[in-house]
């Protein structure tokens, strides 16, 4: 397994360029399943979730063809179902929480389908039961095995469109939802939906293929059923993650960086959130520049109260940049809490950042507090393990920052999310090599 050397302390410039969004691609991947017409798909990441997705789709019966690494072309028009019984398929699906939106499209195009318990990152309890009683709303059986980590569902005839009122606004149940809705029978009403950028990439390439959906980008989705879907083009956003993880990297490291193509209007409150840390971007067209942050002060409330950055579904704080936020709080002036409230123990990598010369306070598994040194004492470079894809990339970001060599162990985690990352940093400045 790699490990990433890291020598902190560097000033980084120039230009990075971010790669497409990783959560809109397991989405549109999975919906080539809807058609046995070709989806063509651009601006992939080239990262290891995706690629596996790909895998299982070709292991499948999909057609795929890879034009580049970022460009690829599917085509659903023999789906082999009985390999879905095969431990092959469920060794590939388990270790893919994206997997799970493969069950709305096999639903509702072929009457069945079957996921293993999935796998991702692990961070907590994350319930699949919107995604199940979405579908048996649609009129969807579902069985769960005698150990409970493989799910069967089927229909007797086509779907049927109701009204449904999530218990969350799960963005991957939405998506699989709504990919189900689009071939039901009548209308389906989807209330308390997800409505991120990428739902709506998802919903407005569903629409090219001939799906019926309206209220797109809101939280109320109403689909008219149609018989069949076409094949269709598709490019992706450019991964709001990945463009907030720059941002912080640049504050961290006192950096002037250009972030190009990145999706400016679809960043939502990001910026603003980091405003909140003392930390203020320029835009230049769909360009981000983040001029260099010899120190950055934390905002108060207007009451004085201690600034509380937290969570929550879109149009909210992506939980995805919750783990950026708290290391790049760490070197701002002031304290700030950071609430977790999406998932139960994505904080537990901040024994390591104290361990590095942070401090931190960790109240329980949802909130930490952090009091930011200002850059009186440099972080220190420390061996530690990357927990997550989000946390092993806050833990790079710190190693960049830190005094000495850092050393990150399981970077099989941060290759998951982020395509060729020590190359891309390697090019803008940064001392990191694969080890």
């Amino acid at each position: 397994m790699s490990s990433f050397k890291i020598t902190g302390g560097n000033r980084l410039s120039g230009e990075i360029v971010p790669q497409g969004a990783k959560n809109e691609a397991l989405q549109i991947l999975c919906a080539c399943l809807l058609t046995d017409q070709t989806l063509e798909v651009e601006n992939l990441p080239d990262i290891i979730d995706v690629n596996n997705l790909i895998d299982l789709l070709a292991s499948m019966g999909v057609e795929v063809k890879r034009h580049s690494p970022h460009h690829v072309s599917l085509r659903a028009t023999k789906v082999n179902l009985d390999y879905l019984l095969s431990e092959d398929f469920y060794r590939k699906a388990s270790r893919l929480r994206g997997s799970v939106m493969i069950a709305g499209p096999l639903l509702a195009r072929f009457g069945r389908a079957f996921i293993p318990q999935p796998g991702g990152d692990k961070i907590g309890r994350r319930r699949l039961d919107t995604h199940f009683i979405g579908l048996q709303k649609l009129g969807a059986k579902v069985e769960t095995s005698e150990h409970k980590n493989f799910y069967s569902m089927s229909s007797s005839g086509r779907l049927k469109g109701t009204y449904m009122l999530l218990d969350e606004a799960s963005v991957t149940g939405t998506a699989n939802i709504l990919m189900a809705a689009t071939l039901a029978e009548g209308q389906t009403t989807i209330f308390n939906a997800a409505c991120e950028p990428y739902l709506m990439q998802l919903s407005k390439m569903l629409v090219r293929m001939g799906a019926n959906i309206s209220g797109i980008g809101s939280n109320l989705l109403m689909v008219e059923g149609v018989k069949k879907l076409n094949g269709t083009q598709h490019t992706l956003l450019a991964d709001m993650i990945e463009v907030g993880s720059f941002i912080g990297m640049a504050a961290m490291t006192a950096s002037h960086l250009t972030i190009k193509n990145a999706g400016v209007e679809n960043l939502g409150i990001i910026p603003d959130v980091f405003a909140r840390m003392g930390i203020h971007i320029q835009t230049q067209g769909d360009d981000i520049i983040v001029p260099a942050h010899e120190h950055y002060e934390v905002d108060t409330f207007m009451d004085g109260s201690i600034m509380t950055i937290a969570d929550a579904p879109w149009p909210g704080f992506t939980p995805d940049l919750i783990s950026i936020m708290l290391v790049v709080a760490t070197q701002a002036k002031g304290t700030v809490l950071i609430h977790q409230k999406m998932f139960e123990s994505r904080l537990f990598f901040v024994d390591k950042l104290i361990d590095m010369g942070a401090q931190i306070i960790l109240c329980d598994p949802h909130r930490a507090n952090v009091i930011g040194i200002d850059r009186r004492y440099p972080l220190r470079g420390l061996r530690m393990s990357s927990p997550d894809i989000r946390a092993g990339v806050a833990l790079l970001i710190a190693a960049l920052s830190a005094k000495g060599t850092s050393i990150i162990d399981n970077i099989d985690q941060i290759d998951r999310g982020y395509q060729h990352i020590e190359q891309r940093l390697r090019a803008i400045g940064a001392n990191i090599e694969r080890i």
